[in-house]
């Protein structure tokens, strides 16, 4: 296994878009996309991100002006997300789970010109919930307070007569020849900004973390050799595409190796052992959410999982179980745990194959070859191996900054260039990292610093807990103690006054939940993180 990569993917390809041409070349017959019965080569892929690439010059893109997508996972996705690229342009993926006027923010604050939108998804009508939100403004159209926004492109046969359709935006690159969008790309520098990946706003607005081209090929040409894919892996990509996990890891990523991509728009676990024997899927990262599901659901066995490889996944709570059922139940050769934010472009640390099930299940990895990972008190000096602090990160994929926004900026990039991540982590003495909270989740029982994470990684152990998320809740003896939502395993008749009661067997009493309520499932958001917010907002 290569540390130190020699030939370094963002010197070879310089851009996203010379990483399609070459991809194109290098794996022409190659299955690239498989979406139902449409299965696209890298060839065809290849032509269809130039035509899109030249539609967008048709429609007025010029370098550097932000091009937005709001649409679930699909072949269409990929093909305008990329033509958007090639262009010249910075994508801003929408996260398919915002709200019209969430959506709305994002479009006026990064003042895209072009928004690729789904017709519906999820039983809502993305079209309708825009215009809704942007019916009041200045600007003319269909959208008057979006006055930047020149087109909306819906992902779909029929659009309102004020919008477009996918097939006519395509029509309309017909009069750009080829050798120009080969000169656009081919103009766009390495250090360009190639996309802008909003955060999901828990703390307030989204802000939009600004990475290179040349952050993304790098940052994700390293990840593909430490997970170890390889041309002619068949990769489920359910992360979704708004998120790096999605679109870097999943689309860049099989770019960068040949491998095939096969999206899904929405996670059921039924439809992913389905698709994994029917597509001998051997690449699914994830959440672990998503594995459990995949290892409990009753019809496993009747679907063939053989082909499966490659399991990288990620949260500050993974199981060992978990890790150990997916080795011995699966057969599944690799499984990792990797940390990431999208202000160090999704990644800052990785296990590696051969790291022990102890390692993977209980720490995030060690940090990525050119990568530094320190752990701070709050004067900022770094913590003895084993104590807790925040988590900071430097490295050639780290942002340049938050989209035209300085002072968010400038809380979290020092002039040094560490990115202060507002994660509480743990380094050991090999390196390993592993995250116990995020630091507003932290709360204080009594004067002690009670960690959720760490809370919920013991209470996971109990047999008869399949999820389960904490939260500090106000108490007038001890300021804060911790109130636990858990989601039993099928069958069990668990009460709280049961898990309480282990609890204080098996934890130092104040970490122990005073309170717990049971849920039939926790609130996610699209990317499998548990949405503490709306526990918050119940208890």
């Amino acid at each position: 296994m290569r540390e130190n990569l020699d030939a370094r993917a963002d010197l070879e390809h310089g851009s996203l878009a010379r990483l399609v041409r070459t991809a194109a070349e290098r794996y022409g017959p190659r299955e690239a996309v498989v979406e139902g019965r449409t299965r696209v080569s890298y060839a065809e892929l290849g032509e269809r991100v130039e035509r899109a690439a030249a539609a967008c010059i048709a429609a007025g893109v010029a370098p550097g002006d932000r091009v937005a997508i709001w649409a679930p996972n699909t072949l269409d996705w990929i093909v305008s997300a990329l033509g958007a690229v090639t262009a010249g342009a910075v994508l801003v993926p929408v996260n398919t789970r915002f709200k019209g006027t969430e959506a709305a923010y994002v479009l006026r604050r990064t003042r895209a010109r072009i928004l690729f939108i789904t017709g519906a998804f999820l039983g809502t009508s993305y079209v309708a919930s825009l215009r809704r939100a942007a019916r009041e403004g200045s600007g003319r159209g269909p959208l008057p307070g979006l006055p930047r926004l020149d087109r909306v492109v819906v992902l779909a046969d029929d659009a309102p007569a004020d919008f477009t359709t996918w097939r006519d935006f395509l029509a309309g690159g017909r009069t750009v020849p080829a050798d120009a969008v080969r000169t656009r790309a081919d103009a766009i520098p390495a250090d360009a900004p190639s996309d802008i990946i909003f955060t999901s706003g828990t703390t307030g607005h989204p802000k939009g973390a600004v990475i290179t081209h040349a952050q993304t090929l790098r940052a994700y040409d390293v990840w593909s050799e430490l997970a170890g894919l390889q041309e002619g892996d068949r990769y489920l990509i359910v992360n979704p595409f708004f998120h790096t996990f999605g679109y870097k890891a999943g689309i860049i990523a099989c770019l960068l190796r040949g491998a095939t991509m096969v999206p899904q728009p929405v996670f059921s676990a039924q439809t992913a052992l389905a698709n994994i024997t029917a597509e001998r899927i051997s690449v699914l990262p994830g959440p672990p959410t998503l594995h459990q599901q995949l290892l409990d659901h009753p019809d496993r066995a009747l679907h063939d999982l053989s082909a499966l490889r490659i399991v990288v996944t990620g949260a500050a709570v993974v199981p060992l179980e978990l890790v150990e059922r997916l080795r011995s139940e699966l057969k599944i050769a690799t499984v990792l745990t990797a940390y990431g934010l999208s202000e160090s472009s999704g990644v800052v640390t990785m296990c590696r194959r051969g790291d022990p099930p102890e390692v993977i299940a209980a720490t995030s990895g060690r940090a990525l070859p050119d990568t530094e990972v320190r752990v701070v008190d709050t004067a900022g000096r770094p913590t003895a191996p084993g104590r807790p602090g925040e988590v900071l990160v430097r490295g050639y994929h780290v942002m340049s900054g938050y989209f035209e926004d300085p002072v968010a900026t400038a809380r979290v990039l020092t002039p040094d260039g560490w990115l202060r991540t507002g994660d509480v982590g743990v380094l050991d003495a090999d390196g390993n990292l592993r995250i116990t909270d995020r630091i507003k989740d932290m709360f204080i029982v009594g004067g002690f610093n009670a960690y959720p994470a760490e809370i919920e990684q013991l209470l996971a152990r109990h047999p008869d807990i399949a999820e389960v998320a904490v939260i500090g809740i106000p108490d007038p003896r001890l300021g804060e103690v911790g109130k636990a939502y858990a989601v039993r395993r099928p069958g069990s008749a668990l009460t709280a006054d049961d898990l309480i009661a282990w609890s204080r067997r098996e934890m130092a009493n104040y970490k122990v939940p005073r309170e717990v309520d049971f849920l039939a499932e926790l609130p996610r958001n699209a990317s499998g993180k548990v949405v503490k917010r709306r526990l918050r907002e119940g208890s």
